[in-house]
Parts: C-alpha cells; structure tokens; sequence
C-alpha cells in the first residue's frame, strides 16, 4: 500500500480507482483545479496499481484563530476497509498538516454514521454539535 499526494503531474493516478471512494465520477477539469488550488490536499491510497483509498482536506487560515485542517472527505474502499488504510490516510495527512502550519483539525459526519463516529474517535478527536445550512449558490444570489 502506498499513500500517494496528488499533484498536477500525478493526478492520472486516478484513471484506476474504485468506483466506491467516490460519490461520482471524477471531472476531469475539477480534478485538475482541486491539485492546484494551494489550500487543498488530496491523498489517495494505491494497492497493485488501483486507488482503493482517497482522502481530501482544505487548509483554513483565519486572522483570529489558529489555522486548522478540514477533512473534507475520506473513504476506502468496501474490500480492504478493516486494514489500516483510512489510519494511514490521516497520519499522512496530519502531518503534512503540521508542516503547512496546522494547529487544529476538524471533521463532520452524520449523526448516525456509527463506523466513522468509532473511527475519529478512535484518533483521540472529540465530539460537538453544530448545525450544518447548506443551498445552492445560483439560488442563493
């Protein structure tokens, strides 16, 4: 297993995924903002040449608190989940963190996502409620 970031010369990485790491398919010219956007980071992980782990964080610098990682998504695939993947995943990505300034990290999911919940528990992260607004832009103007 190799956890590999994504960057403009290697995101053809993801020409061999598992359908299950994504909600859809991947735009190619999204794909290609996302590696080249400063703030974001992207880790896959890659088993005999098939990406069967991604994970994606956004960097948020604000002028009155401390700098934090967003984990915006992270997934392993159905067939290797239960293998350290997703651990290997966030280690990488905290310390690439720690190394762009990162204080904090933060993450969110669904009330009744009891795997995750487990997960992030398990890093020593700790729970708060919040209420999540969400709208579409063009609807939103």
């Amino acid at each position: 297993m190799e956890i590999i970031q994504l960057n403009e010369s290697n995101m053809d990485i993801l020409d061999h995924y598992d359908e299950d790491i994504f909600d859809e398919k991947i735009v190619p010219h999204r794909l290609s903002a996302l590696v080249r956007e400063p703030s974001q980071i992207m880790l896959v992980a890659v088993s005999e040449g098939l990406v069967v782990g991604q994970v994606l964080a956004v960097i948020h610098k604000h002028p009155d608190k401390p700098t934090e990682l967003y984990i915006d998504d992270l997934a392993v695939s159905e067939k290797v989940q239960r293998r350290g993947i997703a651990t290997r995943l966030l280690e990488e990505l905290f310390m690439i963190g720690v190394q762009r300034g990162c204080e904090e990290v933060w993450v969110a999911t669904e009330p009744e996502n009891e795997p995750a919940k487990k997960f992030y528990s398990s890093l020593n992260l700790s729970t708060r409620t919040a209420e999540v607004f969400e709208g579409n832009l063009s609807d939103a103007a």
